[in-house]
């Protein structure tokens, strides 16, 4: 039976409530507005198969990508609405000519992240672009098997911990389906999110809107935009204050998760490829199986091959997990009597230079 007593080690995929055979668990949001797994004991007839389910109690083992590339799609305007260089798109719409079906997250009527399906091109650009909230996964686990077993071609994009599950769930290797994960510095609650777009009205948001640049993005909500580094929800996500516990001891690192690609940003692109680097977002691209390498040497992308060391100088979060801040606890403390507010003020706090957050840090260690 799952029993969540310490929160860090609960990543929130599912898997266990989704796989239970007599359905007796169900996902409950805690005060942090993150989901964990709630067991109504008098139906549980001890199975054990939440358990075996289970990525973080079953961690896989990190691997050694099979190669690693710098990656750009060759049609600007998917490229523009991308995060980085549009990979995502043309893998899906591989799948999507060859009957398959596609599985990414995107926004709800309430600007909530949830996981969904599409069997069309037309709906790839929902699931276009980050979103910087972990989603709600639904029975999507339940979805990918059935399609699976109706022999029709899968793409399952998610983060690592979501991959897992997925991995764990399945229990079983299907060749007719592809996993991507996406490279994660860690989920942000829901419940932050939901306080900080609640007097906003959105009818359009973007977390990494291009139009001032790649490199520095801005979060956009309706026509207002700014760079991410002055807004407050993404300095609270960047400096990690409302992150999962789990992200600060992530054991899905590394291709642990047991995808077959894995899609990040190219943030070293300048210093490696100066020549692909027009601020429009270059994707790097991690193979980590012989069907994902073939599969994505069939696409029509631009595709640099390159050391998988330069990937990771500039983006680490692909190997190691974040910090937990030693302000964390204070933040929610925060959060829980101030609500919305709580959030503009850490947020404004973050934007402080460097040199008086280190000073902070000293002054603190010292008392």
């Amino acid at each position: 039976m799952i029993r969540i007593l310490d929160k860090s080690q609960c990543c929130g995929c599912g898997a266990c409530e989704q796989r239970c055979p007599k359905q007796c668990i169900t996902l409950n949001t805690d005060q942090q507005g993150f989901l964990y797994p709630n067991v109504e004991e008098s139906d549980c007839i001890d199975c054990h198969i939440c358990e075996e389910v289970c990525p973080v109690l079953n961690a896989g083992e990190k691997r050694v990508p099979i190669k690693a590339f710098a990656a750009i799609n060759p049609n600007e305007d998917v490229r523009m609405s991308s995060s980085s260089g549009g990979v995502f798109t043309a893998i899906a719409e591989n799948i999507i000519e060859h009957s398959g079906v596609v599985f990414g997250a995107r926004f709800n009527e309430k600007w909530e992240v949830v996981h969904d399906f599409t069997e069309k091109k037309e709906g790839l650009s929902a699931f276009r672009g980050s979103k910087y909230v972990q989603s709600m996964i639904g029975d999507s686990f339940f979805k990918v098997c059935w399609f699976l077993e109706q022999g029709r071609k899968v793409l399952f994009t998610g983060t690592p911990c979501q991959v897992a599950g997925l991995k764990n769930y399945l229990n079983k290797e299907y060749e007719n389906l592809l996993i991507v994960e996406v490279a994660c510095h860690g989920v942000p609650s829901p419940l932050v999110w939901k306080k900080y777009i609640e007097d906003k009205q959105p009818q359009h948001i973007n977390f990494r809107d291009k139009n001032l640049g790649w490199k520095n993005f801005s979060m956009s909500i309706n026509n207002y935009s700014q760079y991410h580094q002055k807004d407050s929800f993404m300095q609270c996500f960047l400096s990690n204050l409302c992150l999962r516990p789990s992200c600060f001891n992530c054991k899905f690192k590394a291709g642990s998760s047991g995808c077959d690609i894995t899609l990040a940003d190219f943030w070293g692109v300048t210093e490696f490829l100066p020549q692909l680097d027009d601020d429009k977002g270059v994707s790097a691209v991690l193979t980590y199986s012989d069907k994902g390498n073939e599969f994505l040497n069939k696409l029509n992308l631009t595709l640099i091959g390159v050391e998988c060391s330069k990937v990771y100088t500039h983006n680490s979060a692909i190997l190691y997990s974040v910090k937990q801040p030693y302000e964390y606890n204070v933040f929610w403390q925060d959060f829980y009597e101030f609500g919305k507010k709580s959030i503009h003020k850490w947020g404004k706090k973050q934007m402080v230079s460097p040199i008086i957050k280190l000073k902070t840090l000293i002054y603190h260690l010292l008392h």
